[in-house]
């Protein structure tokens, strides 16, 4: 008789067990699939929001070619929003020959650009001579400049290219050049425009502040009579290339951006209206 309760005891006992077991089991199937579905809506969230913003830069690049010139859209960073699958999409435009080229700008624009940027007069100097030897075929320095010698004595294990910069973010390899300095004049340099100074017309306030003899009273000036003009100066007159930052926010919070330069090709039968140069996701340079 004892045998028998005590048997029945341990099949109650494992009984018990295997439903707890199972109920653990249970909880974290639950749970896994709750995270899973919070993943998925993430993942569908960000995905809409994804193309939200291309659509901003495919509306951004109809903007800047419709041919009424009084909605054309202007590049000269100010912003655009529209609505687009219930998603807002904020959109800046800026025009690449209102930058300072690091190919073509002259040493004194150079110079006014690092000044403009906070650097003392010394080292704008340096860093515009080290720019301009990045750039320059041959082995001999300009004075402060910075050939292969230099960068070894800094102790760097690469030298200038001795040819035109390749991309933007390469400025960040020239001697003298740090992490706080780029973050600053990165949105105002470009390898694009191919003119030895920014065109006042586009050009932001750092990359005006670069142009010599306009100072920070001319650059005032022009950033005031462009706004008062409400874009009617510069109508009709942007360049070929931009670049164009597109932002979406959905409506539970949900954003995504990306950056892209693009050159315009012009609306011609058989070709694609654009070129993409470069392309970002993200807010990061």
């Amino acid at each position: 008789m004892t045998s028998r309760k005590t048997q029945r005891g341990v099949a109650l006992l494992i009984v018990l067990w295997g439903c707890t077991l199972l109920a653990i089991m249970l909880g974290g199937f639950a749970a896994l699939a709750r995270t899973e579905g919070l993943q998925a809506r993430y993942q569908f969230a960000q995905t809409r929001a994804h193309y939200a913003a291309e659509a901003g830069l495919m509306r951004a690049i109809a903007g800047l070619q419709t041919p009424d010139p009084q909605g054309r859209w202007i590049a000269d960073g100010r912003m655009y929003t529209f609505a687009f699958d219930n998603a807002v999409v904020n959109i800046t435009i800026v025009d690449e020959d209102g930058k300072v080229d690091l190919n073509a700008a002259s040493a004194d624009v150079l110079s006014g650009l690092f000044k403009a940027a906070g650097v003392d007069d010394d080292r704008a100097t340096k860093l515009s001579a080290a720019v301009q030897d990045w750039r320059r075929p041959g082995d001999a320095a300009l004075p402060n400049g910075a050939k292969r010698p230099q960068y070894e004595a800094a102790g760097l294990d690469y030298g200038p290219r001795n040819g035109p910069f390749a991309t933007v973010e390469e400025a960040r390899m020239v001697l003298g050049m740090d992490a706080k300095l780029w973050t600053v004049i990165a949105p105002a340099i470009t390898i694009w425009s191919g003119r030895e100074r920014p065109n006042t017309e586009h050009a932001q306030p750092l990359a005006l502040a670069a142009i010599p003899g306009l100072g920070a009273g001319g650059a005032d000036a022009i950033l005031a009579a462009r706004a008062q003009a409400g874009g009617a100066a510069v109508a009709g007159g942007n360049g070929v290339t931009h670049t164009i930052h597109a932002e979406a926010i959905l409506d539970d919070g949900t954003r995504s951006s990306l950056t892209s330069t693009i050159r315009l090709r012009g609306i011609r039968s058989g070709s694609q209206p654009y070129a993409i140069l470069r392309w970002r996701e993200g807010d990061t340079e």
